[in-house]
């Protein structure tokens, strides 16, 4: 099978498309074609990288409120590279209505990343006033969608925007054979930096610790948290490392003391799961966080109110490096007792998407929900 996977929006190496789906289609011996906006984000192409089966093609990002020329630009793209191909997996809403109508395609995948209506709430760059237009247009694209093209949810409560049944395939990570045990000093956030996401609460929980325990920020920050991340970074009361590739940014969350998700209470955030939690549960590292609704599900810490950097902080510092030591000389096994946890969180909607899929459709979705995966790694659902 020969995918095309397109995304205008996302870094090339974001974790769900490039180090998790392209992944698993790479490893069950699929090509893909991947569109994205590579020398925006300084990123080399795949092939330049000696990857097989893997070609890149790069066009320009949509971003801010200057979007429609790339959006034509990423119409364009599928037009010329889709012919020939078995399917078209798009990763971003704008992309539903860029390449609407167009002719000759395959089957047209939108993988559904997040409640698209809800994110306009968290927009800095689209005006207070604009922002009830653009939730009637993202549940526009939502139903268009759905009557156009196939879907897969990333998340089982995203399943409640749409009228008829889609495929989940849930954010994955691998769990690795063996990881360092917890240290004592330092604390890790992956993900995006953004307002909704605990940023300032982050950097206030680094200057608390600030002597004590090193915050270690992994991430892009958006252009509304770029000039704070920055100058507490500057100030040491943070460590920004900026963004980095999935698997770098997890070999550096090993041997933390906890990882951060500190999500605001947020309607985008009230029905998905914080893939990172179990990122940091995968790689045997303690978790902090508010307390959105699947975080106690997850056997973690939560801690207090949303927006509380003093919780937090005190969450952080509970940690005990020592005692954990102690315990595993008793026989327990420290690290592995969170990795267990996220094995146990291996949800029976992958193989229930499997069995709903057909065709090629069918092969995409099994083989990225996780169905075939590399011998020496396990996956995990986030």
């Amino acid at each position: 099978m020969h995918v095309l996977v397109v995304t205008v929006v996302h870094n090339p190496s974001d974790a769900r498309i490039r180090y998790r789906q392209i992944r698993a289609l790479l490893e069950a011996g699929h090509q893909v074609t991947y569109l994205a906006p590579f020398e925006r984000f300084g990123q080399p192409l795949p092939q330049d990288e000696g990857i097989e089966n893997l070609t890149g093609f790069s066009i320009s990002r949509a971003e801010g409120r200057k979007r429609l020329g790339a959006l034509r630009e990423a119409r364009a793209a599928v037009a010329m590279h889709a012919p020939g191909k078995d399917i078209v997996l798009m990763h971003d809403p704008e992309l539903v209505l860029a390449v609407a109508r167009l002719k000759d395609l395959p089957p047209v995948v939108w993988d559904v990343h997040e409640d698209t209506a809800a994110t306009m709430t968290l927009k800095p760059w689209l005006p207070k006033p604009a922002r009830p237009a653009g939730v009637r247009l993202a549940k526009f694209i939502e139903r268009y969608a759905e009557q156009h093209y196939h879907l897969i949810l990333a998340d089982d409560g995203y399943r409640e925007l749409f009228e008829h049944e889609h495929p989940v395939v849930r954010n994955t990570t691998y769990v690795p054979e063996q990881v360092p045990e917890p240290g004592d000093e330092r604390v890790v956030y992956v993900g995006h930096l953004t307002r909704a996401r605990g940023t300032e609460e982050m950097i206030e929980v680094g200057r608390l610790l600030k002597g004590k325990v090193r915050v270690e920020l992994i991430g892009d920050a958006d252009d509304q948290m770029k000039p704070l991340v920055q100058q507490a970074h500057d100030e040491g009361s943070v460590v920004w490392h900026g963004f980095m590739p999935n698997k770098q940014a997890l070999e550096l969350v090993q041997g933390s003391l906890a990882g951060l998700s500190l999500r605001h209470d947020e309607a985008n955030y009230r029905n998905s799961w914080a893939t990172k939690v179990i990122e940091y549960m995968a790689h045997g590292v303690p978790w902090v966080s508010t307390p959105t609704p699947p975080a106690p599900r997850a056997g973690g810490e939560v801690r207090g109110r949303h927006r509380d950097p003093v919780r937090r902080s005190e969450g952080c510092r509970r940690r005990d490096p020592e005692a954990a030591r102690r315990r595993r000389a008793a026989g327990d096994d420290g690290p592995a007792r969170p990795r267990r946890r996220a094995d146990r969180l291996q949800l029976a909607g992958r193989s229930e998407g499997v069995r709903r899929a057909t065709g090629s459709l069918g092969t995409l979705t099994s083989v990225t929900s996780g169905a075939v995966a590399a011998p020496a790694h396990r996956l995990v659902a986030a």
